[in-house]
């Protein structure tokens, strides 16, 4: 009878041995998935301020007509649709700048949201944009989607698209 007694001790021992480290392994298991999402959402919070950083030196290139910043953080296959529907790629896009017709005074953006998809992102805002083309003025109100993507240790667009609000 003793060494029943004995052996049930040990088995209750043993489950009590098991159920803590059970215990203790997924309680290990919680930490590390919680500091991975926390060191996950800092990294996307730093990096949304790095895309609404570059979105805004996006347009001050444009205002300034510095076609080489703007290159630098498009993609090789960058996709623009226009406000109008025009489709064009990234040489097209960049040919734009160097038009004379094309003196942009003013372009802002706000209420942008950044969206992170792991290695690629989705910038939403409204944008205005003034000056003359062709010596005709002009004056725009819309809401633009930009995709951004990872890329050898950089952010790239790779697809931007704009909508007009009003004239």
């Amino acid at each position: 009878m003793a060494q029943t007694i004995l052996k049930n001790m040990r088995a209750n021992v043993c489950l009590r041995s098991r159920s803590t480290i059970l215990k203790t392994a997924a309680c290990c298991f919680l930490m590390t998935l919680c500091t991975s999402a926390q060191t996950s959402k800092a990294t996307s919070s730093a990096d949304a301020a790095k895309l609404v950083a570059l979105e805004w030196l996006w347009n001050q290139a444009q205002v300034i007509r510095d076609s080489v910043a703007v290159a630098s953080m498009i993609g090789d296959r960058f996709v623009n649709t226009e406000w109008d529907g025009e489709v064009t790629d990234r040489g097209r896009f960049l040919a734009d700048f160097a038009d004379p017709k094309f003196q942009p005074s003013i372009m802002s953006i706000d209420d942008v949201k950044v969206e992170m998809y792991g290695a690629t992102a989705v910038v939403v805002g409204n944008y205005h944009t003034k000056g003359t083309y062709g010596g005709k003025p002009y004056e725009h109100f819309g809401r633009f989607t930009d995709t951004w993507v990872f890329q050898d240790g950089k952010w790239l667009c790779v697809a931007s698209h704009t909508s007009l609000l009003k004239k």
